[in-house]
């Protein structure tokens, strides 16, 4: 298992984990949550279909730009670490 397996896995859990946060939170509405999981499912489903030969390896950076924008909407900015 190499690094980039475990950043994709690192992301897609920090996906649903941050849309539940939403959820739960008020701060993202069902409709909102619906958007990213139809970006999400885009992706899945129309990467493969792209011509450019690895296109489908790009799905783990688009959940990645998607978890930079829940960070954003769920926690209004970004998240301090120190």
């Amino acid at each position: 298992m190499g690094s980039a397996l475990i950043g994709a896995w690192v992301a897609h859990i920090a996906f649903w984990i941050l849309l539940a946060q939403g959820l739960l939170s008020g701060e993202l509405s069902t409709r909102g949550c619906a958007g990213f999981v139809v970006a999400w499912l885009a992706a899945l489903v129309g990467l493969p279909f792209v011509p450019y030969a690895p296109a489908h390896a790009m799905f783990p950076s688009v959940v990645a730009i998607l978890d930079i924008a829940l960070v954003f909407v769920v926690f209004k900015g970004d998240v301090r670490i120190a």
